[in-house]
């Protein structure tokens, strides 16, 4: 039925829009009544039908084309239809519309008017609802913030019930007495018609609320659709107060409704059934209550929000007693403790009568009068909801977040709102914060960032249970009395009940006990040799979990959304935190001997975990235990581990815990950008008075001809000292002082996206001669030697300077080695400053630190924390404790070093026994045998045969190149020499100088904090180790200037943030100089499981990408150095600008055709392969068995013309198919030396970030394009390759998609055919423009066939010994394969407190 309701409308859109997209069709009336909304209603506007219309591209080709001013209603609200389908599909909504701003201004107040039209029906209003959410939610869009600006102006606030709601408004705000003035004159001005709209614009929100509660007060014709209605208004409500440019006028509006009290006493509200609706509403009583000031933007401290709230009360206190003395005396002598409680207050007012409470209402200055038409009746009950809902005192967020667990139990793992989470398909709301554009102050955003991430981490941890339960499949034994497993998983144990063994008492001002600590007894006997060694892996910290399972838990979860019941997998659960593992010994697993006996291995039979149990959870299930209730650790009967990288959930929601409750800054320059107000430009380094006059670029440019190739536009003046050009190093010195900034005049300034600035337009050049560091030629500094390009320039010079830089960069376009010269620059022009460096993966960091460690860049500067660190490919060790070896093992070289000196000078003792006495011996020996030699040279006038003479250390220096002063050398160089031969003296005190430390420190612990601490200079972690360890890094006291990250559109935004706030705050103010972010929001971004957390809540919004939709001004790299550029305009087109650097245009590789293929990219179409295309054995595991035959075919074809097997990579878009691939090569090419396995078989979203020379791609789908319609990931897909790309999939489908049209349009100017050139071998001499007769393939049965031939005619010739050996094949993934294919599992160190 419903492929046939597909099918009909396939057909229709043939028949009408899509049949000849090359020219626009006129809309009829008739068809779309007719042809298309009544079938729409008749279905109830199904949404697999709104799917299938939006998919053939209805809003795009025919619906807004044909938009007029004569276009009927069902026109305007089917394009309001499609883009909130655009809207649940996460695909980009606005961009149509910009082609024809009046227009689109025109539909606006259409959908504005039907808005508020009690004629359309709920079903129809909840679809304008869901478009006006989508517009407010998008006013970064110029288009859509002209439209929605209006409507929640100051002009607004003429629905006020009064004149002195105004006033009082204006005393504390003189602005906005200015605001309202100029809002009066505009109108005034205004023609006929502009009044009339800007009276409808004062009017619309008020009227949208009365609407609203109007509904909720008609109990008896609340419906489905009624509530729906109410939801989606509450969450209208909750966007525009969330937000401080919408908040600004609306806050007061809803308080001057008193929206709170005509929620709270509506019996629509009330009903049970509508919990959705009442957690929304606490939603939005979250932000009518968050405390802050609109206007100015300040969050309030405590102590400020307890006076504002103490003045509400004294100014009751005094009404009651001026009015009401003789009834209300009690109530004005109570104290404010008292009368914050709701109780409280209530038991005083119920002595005043009904008229007397409204009096006082009155006299405080409530709004007690209603429009006539509505249905709100005001009474006792609805007079005093509105004075307890203003004057109660109110948990602020601190507060709330407080009392919130960081790890789940079964309570919080089936909240009916965690449920209603997961059956999100975007047609309901949900009571869930979103992650926008602008935030109220930092303290909301860390609010958010916590509430999402708890809900996230609890949903995953719930259905990794479930999961577990399923495969163990418990059932009732024999008797009925208990429960056995019948299944098997290896994630999850059965046990017996775990024995508590302690409890501590609980510390000072703490209700739950310190720690409870329990030990739980695992039968390891069942358990495989691949899957104990997991277990026994737990290390100290790690998360277990204790779950209470009876036989009627099953895995299948069978909760109802709507009501919130559930079936659930498991009747208790409790985490515990590993403390140590025990074998059957009770020794400790680590120190335990080898399990075998007379040279025979025994296998252990059992394993014991010490844990923690949840403390506060335990305390909890004591009291419920003393009320005579069941025994929940009597119940545990299965303890479950989940993956590492799973598994860091707690430190994470620690970290953001504990940010949210200590208020935590940002520096001053960047907390506007950060909130998303002001000028956007306002934290770049030309707007901020910390700019620097000058910068040494060092190795930056690599000659004159580079830095006037790099400066385009730029007059460059040479030092007055200097010839016209000259060798590096630079000095470029500019203005220093801000850049000036033009105002546009009034009227113009709304118009102007940014203010204009005035462009340097000079730039001074100067240069210095590096220091000589000495006679040896290690001491030689290392340069750089990319000829980074003009916008590389830019960016490297924003990111020395001061400020905010964001980079964003393309495929190929060298991001990387534009960080590592930034922090070679940091490193050498500011030496007193530390700089952070953060990526995503293990593998991005790991690949950046490589670099840094190939700059002239010291050693001993540089850390590597997280476990990653054993996978950099660098023979020294840069971990924690690695760099402590390499001091210590220094110290001893350094040593020995003054040991030499001594000899060199004759001094009797042991000065290099430590580097103590090594620093007397310098004292005492060393520099005053330099101020001696330094004297004598001055004293002859610096004369030649002095300076050699007189030299005290030619013994010392006896192992370097000789000699030390060379023949017919100049006085100057002479000089110039000695003092290198000094430096190189100096150096090795002052490393014994900072090695003493470590000399001095005994717990090994100790001398890797003071590591972090003190010595290193550039610290690299993942994101992820940040956010696990921010607490314990921040109280060592580590401090730092700068923060470098990479990967920063794939970081998910408090991922971003927690970087930042990795030490503690000085001054109330992060002392940070530099934050560059590298990315590209062009391509994936953060991957977030759970699709309401993901499209409803944004939670994979980066800072980065929101950065750039505010409008920061962002750096693009626009020059790419990785694929041959035919293969680089696939995705050209998404970037603005994008060429290709001389490497890609002339390397001979990239002049050299493909062997045996007629081109060097195709897009090849793959019909049903044995009747079927794509297929689910299970949701979202997607398989199509062509695309995987078609895929290894290809790949043993080119292994067979002997390319490498290293240099092909076999990519999917879905899980499933990978699975599928990676079976096939198995059976075919894994145990075969001609063929082997490829580099790596894996997803699309697994491979971002690595790139190869030849590129399978399979894109799988068949029937639907599934979320390959997110742009961004067919950016990655098609950006992969240097070389070659070869991609499968289905023509029909693909072609038909409007956001990936730009791509296939290219693509599909080749034969979708693959085409061959027989007889070549890789590599061939062929050019890549060459003509060449080619093989056309006509499906994967002819090239299966074609190479099965092939095959054996290798073989023969193998046989006979006539063919060279291919190219070696990789037998299994190769381990720079695995980095990628391996989810980096971020392990903590030991803590190191």
């Amino acid at each position: 039925m419903e492929l046939d309701n597909e099918a009909k409308w396939r057909a229709l859109a043939e028949e009408i829009w899509t049949k000849d997209s090359s020219k626009v069709r006129k809309v009829r009336a008739e068809i779309v009544k007719d042809k298309i909304w009544d079938t729409l209603e008749a279905q109830s506007f199904d949404f697999r039908s709104l799917l299938v219309l939006e998919n053939s591209q209805l809003l795009e080709k025919y619906l807004w084309p044909g938009y007029g001013e004569e276009a009927s209603n069902y026109h305007v609200l089917l394009i309001a239809l499609m883009v909130t389908i655009k809207r649940r599909e996460g695909l980009a909504v606005w961009s149509i519309f910009e082609d024809n701003p009046e227009g689109f201004s025109s539909l606006f107040r259409r959908i504005l008017s039907m808005s508020v039209d009690r004629s359309v029906t709920l079903l129809l209003r909840n679809h304008i609802l869901a478009f006006l959410i989508t517009a407010f939610q998008s006013l970064d869009n110029g288009l859509v913030r002209k439209e929605c600006a209006p409507l929640v102006s100051i002009s607004i606030w003429h629905q006020l019930h009064n004149e002195q709601v105004r006033e009082a408004r204006f005393e504390q705000h003189n602005q906005l007495r200015k605001a309202w003035r100029a809002a009066g004159r505009r109108y005034d001005a205004s023609d006929e018609t502009q009044k009339a709209r800007i009276q409808f614009e004062r009017m619309w929100l008020c009227s949208m609320i009365l609407d609203f509660v109007d509904y909720l007060l008609d109990v008896a014709n609340a419906d489905s659709a009624t509530v729906t209605f109410c939801e989606h208004f509450l969450e209208l409500l909750t966007d525009l107060e969330s937000q401080l440019p919408t908040r600004r006028y609306v806050h007061t509006l809803l308080v001057d409704m008193n929206l709170p009290a005509l929620v709270e006493t509506s019996p629509v509200y009330k009903h049970s059934s509508n919990a959705l609706l009442r957690d929304l509403y606490r939603l939005l009583q979250h932000y009518m209550f968050f405390s802050l000031n609109e206007h100015t933007g300040e969050q309030y401290t405590r102590d400020q929000a307890y006076d504002i709230h103490s003045a509400k009360l004294a100014r009751l206190q005094r009404t009651c007693f001026k009015h009401f003395k003789s009834k209300l005396t009690l109530l004005a002598l109570s104290h404010y403790g008292a009368l914050g409680q709701r109780t409280e207050l209530e038991s005083h007012l119920e002595s005043l009568d009904d008229t007397e409470l409204v009096v006082l209402a009155n006299h405080l200055g409530f709004r007690t009068h209603y429009p006539s038409h509505t249905k709100i009746e005001v009474n006792r009950g609805f007079i005093l909801e509105v004075l307890l809902s203003y004057h109660e005192r109110r948990k602020l967020f601190q507060e709330t977040v407080q009392d919130l667990s960081t790890v789940p139990t079964e309570d919080d793992a089936y909240e009916p709102s965690l449920l209603r989470n997961e059956s999100y398909d975007g047609s309901r709301s949900l009571a869930i914060p979103k992650l926008n554009l602008q935030y109220l102050t930092v303290g909301d955003f860390l609010w958010r960032s916590f509430i999402l991430y708890r809900c996230e981490s609890f949903f995953e941890i719930r259905k990794d249970m479930e999961d577990a339960i399923q495969r163990l499949q418990p059932k009732y034994t024999a008797g009925g009395n208990g429960v056995a497993f019948d299944g098997f998983s290896k994630m999850a144990i059965p046990i017996v009940k775990p024995a508590i063994m302690e409890v501590a008492p609980p510390n000072v001002g703490m209700v739950q006990p310190a720690y409870v600590r329990a030990e739980v007894t695992m039968d390891v006997a069942r358990l495989s040799e691949n899957v104990l060694p997991e277990w026994d892996s737990l290390r100290p910290g790690d998360i277990v979990y204790l779950l209470g399972v009876t036989a009627e838990s099953t895995g299948a979860n069978g909760h109802s959304s709507e009501t919130g019941s559930s079936t659930k997998a498991f009747q208790f659960l409790r985490t515990a935190e590993i403390v140590q593992i025990l074998d059957d010994r009770s020794k400790p697993l680590r120190d335990r001997a080898p399990d075998n006996i007379n040279g025979f291995s025994t296998k252990p039979r059992q394993r014991r975990l010490v844990v923690n149990i949840d403390a506060r959870a335990y305390a909890r299930d004591e009291e419920s235990k003393d009320l005579g209730k069941r025994d929940v650790y009597e119940s545990l009967n299965v303890v479950v581990r989940r993956k590492g990288r799973e598994n860091n959930f707690k430190r994470v929601l620690e970290s953001i815990k504990s940010l949210t409750l200590s208020n935590t800054p940002v520096p001053s320059w960047l907390k506007d950008v950060f909130l998303g107000y002001g000028d956007p430009s306002g934290a770049s380094y030309k707007s901020l008075p910390s700019r620097l006059g000058s910068v040494d670029f060092r190795d930056t440019f690599l000659d004159w001809q580079h830095l006037v190739e790099s400066l385009p536009g730029w007059t460059i003046e040479p030092d007055e000292t200097e010839k016209a050009s000259f060798s590096p190093p630079y000095i470029l010195e500019t203005d220093s002082q801000p850049a000036p900034v033009t105002r546009p005049a009034k009227k113009r300034r709304r118009e102007e996206k940014e203010p204009v600035r005035i462009s340097e337009q000079s730039v001074r050049v100067s240069t210095y001669k590096p220091p000589n560091n000495g006679p040896y030629i290690s001491a030689s500094q290392r340069k750089n030697h990319i000829r980074f390009t003009p916008a590389q320039v830019d960016a490297i010079t924003s990111g020395t300077q001061p400020g905010l830089t964001v980079i964003v960069g393309p495929p190929g376009t060298g991001k990387t080695d534009v960080a590592t010269q930034i922090i070679s620059n940091i490193y050498h022009d500011f030496p007193n400053q530390r700089t952070l460096l953060i990526a995503h993966s293990n593998q991005a960091l790991n690949q950046l630190f490589q670099k840094i460690t190939r700059l002239d860049i010291d050693d001993r500067h540089l850390l590597r924390l997280g476990h990653g660190e054993e996978d950099l490919e660098t023979e020294a060790n840069y971990g924690k404790h690695g760099r402590v070896e390499s001091f210590l093992d220094n110290r001893a070289w350094y040593l020995g070093e003054v040991g030499k000196l001594a000899s060199n000078l004759g001094a009797p003792g042991a000065h290099d026994s430590s580097c103590e006495t090594a620093g007397y011996f310098k004292t005492v020996y060393v520099t005053p045998t330099w101020t001696k030699y330094w004297t004598n040279v001055e004293t002859s006038g610096f004369d030649s045969q002095t300076i050699q003479d007189a030299f005290p250390f030619y013994q010392y220096f006896s192992n370097a190149l000789q000699p030390i002063f060379p023949l017919h050398a100049t006085e100057e160089e002479l000089v110039d020499i000695a003092k290198g031969c000094q430096r190189h003296i100096d150096k090795v005190f002052t490393e014994l100088e900072d090695i003493r430390p470590f000399e001095l420190l005994r717990n090994a612990r100790d001398k890797a904090n003071y590591l972090l601490v003190k010595e290193a200079r550039v610290i690299a972690m993942t994101s992820t180790h940040a956010a696990m360890r921010r607490e314990e890094i921040a109280d060592l006291g580590f401090h730092y200037d700068n923060v470098i990250m990479e990967e920063a559109a794939q970081i998910t935004e408090i991922e971003n943030f927690i970087p930042f706030a990795l030490q503690n705050p000085k001054d109330n103010e992060l002392p940070l100089q530099r934050i560059v972010l590298c990315g590209d929001h062009l391509q994936n971004s953060p991957i977030i499981q759970n699709l309401a957390f993901r499209q409803f809540a944004n939670l994979e919004q980066s800072m980065f990408l929101r950065f750039v939709r505010l409008g920061v001004p962002v750096i693009n790299l626009d020059q790419q150095g990785r694929a041959r550029p035919s293969i680089a305009e696939l995705y050209k087109w998404r970037y603005e600008r994008l060429g290709d650097l001389p490497v890609v245009l002339n390397g001979p590789e990239y002049q050299r055709a493909n062997a045996g293929f007629r081109y060097d990219y195709q897009f090849l179409d793959v019909p049903d392969y044995k009747g079927s295309g794509e297929k689910q054995p299970s949701p979202h595991f997607v398989q199509n068995l062509g695309e995987a035959e078609y895929a290894v075919a290809i790949y043993q074809y080119m292994r067979l013309l002997g390319y490498a097997a290293s240099s092909i990579s076999i990519l999917t878009t879905y899980a499933g198919q990978r699975a599928l691939i990676r079976d096939v090569l198995s059976h075919r090419c894994a145990r075969n030396r001609l063929f082997g396995m490829p580099r790596i078989v894996t997803t699309v979203d697994k491979y971002q970030g690595e790139q190869n020379d030849y590129i399978i791609l399979s894109l799988v789908r068949t029937n639907r394009v599934g979320y390959l319609r997110d742009v961004r990931r067919l950016t990655v897909a098609l950006s992969r390759a240097r070389l070659g790309l070869y991609i499968l999939g289905r023509r029909e489908l693909f072609e038909s998609c409007y956001e990936l049209k730009p791509a296939f349009d290219i693509l599909l100017r080749r034969p979708t055919t693959l085409r061959l050139v027989p007889g070549e071998m890789a590599p061939t001499a062929r050019g890549i423009g060459d003509e060449v007769d080619d093989t056309d393939m006509t499906g994967v049965e002819h090239l299966g066939q074609y190479v099965f031939e092939m095959t054996q005619a290798k073989v023969a010739q193998l046989n006979a010994g006539n063919v060279p050996q291919l190219p070696p094949a990789a037998d299994t993934v190769t381990a720079e394969a695995q980095v990628v294919e391996n989810e980096d599992v971020e392990q903590p160190e030991e803590l190191d407190i």
